[in-house]
């Protein structure tokens, strides 16, 4: 790192500093939290914008409210209300990536977001969405290569792209310019990491689980899913990620 960017970034963080204790004292935000924790997104929300309103502009809040958003997507069953609540998520996160490009987590969010909005739009804007979650992921792993959840992003995105049948891949290529080179070895490589740097996460499991099974191993894949049962819930994400190891180990058997 230049001396220069040090010092932007050091400021940026002298800067930071003083909003993000202001934040963490409010008990609104505390509130917020222990909702978010409980997997409540609809109150977390309600109290994430209020917070919002007493701290506008604050990166840390706009992170929470892009979350809750973006969980709120489980809640629903209904396409339109998941497209408008994920795209209001992604409103949240590029406000917050644009106030604090520095973390991992905000610009993480891009990327989660983005591979949300793929699955309600159109060919080309999937395609496009496909290659903005690879550049933000890498984005985040670049600033935190210790993050796990940046590896689990990248790690699905290489298994997904790389389980295209080989006529989607030329017509991608043919009308769309196609997309990155994808591997499943890669995705292995990526989702095992995350799941060494976080063991007790049902979801780390569960995908690492679909790039062995992509990836031929079907044994690993099967164990892979089996760890995932067992574990307790970590996230909001985990209970459909396990619905998913549930129907992959129906297929195996």
């Amino acid at each position: 790192m230049t001396i220069l960017r040090f010092t932007i970034l050091a400021a940026v963080l002298v800067w930071l500093a003083p909003m993000r204790a202001a934040v963490e004292s409010d008990p609104v935000v505390r509130d917020a939290l222990a909702a978010e924790a409980r997997f409540d997104s609809t109150t977390a929300l309600t109290l994430f914008l209020q917070a919002d309103a007493a701290h506008p502009n604050h990166p840390f809040i706009l992170q929470k409210i892009a979350r809750q958003y973006s969980d709120l997507d489980f809640d629903t069953p209904d396409p339109a209300e998941k497209k408008r609540l994920c795209t209001t998520a992604l409103a949240f996160a590029q406000r917050c990536v644009a106030l604090d490009p520095t973390n991992p987590v905000n610009v993480l969010s891009l990327a989660i977001c983005y591979g949300k909005l793929g699955a309600y739009s159109d060919t080309r804007t999937k395609i496009e969405y496909s290659r903005l979650v690879k550049d933000h992921a890498e984005r985040a792993l670049a600033l935190d290569p210790a993050y796990d959840y940046a590896h689990h992003v990248l790690g699905r995105w290489h298994y997904e792209v790389a389980s295209l049948g080989a006529a989607t891949r030329f017509l991608v290529r043919l009308v769309y310019g196609g997309l990155p080179a994808a591997s499943t070895a890669e995705a292995v490589r990526f989702l095992r990491r995350a799941s060494e740097l976080s063991p007790t996460l049902p979801a780390h499991r569960v995908e690492l689980g679909h790039a062995l099974l992509a990836d031929g191993q079907s044994d690993a894949a099967k164990k892979s899913f089996e760890q995932s049962l067992v574990m307790p819930q970590r996230e909001k994400y985990d209970d459909e990620a396990r619905r998913r190891a549930r129907a992959a180990l129906a297929e195996i058997r």
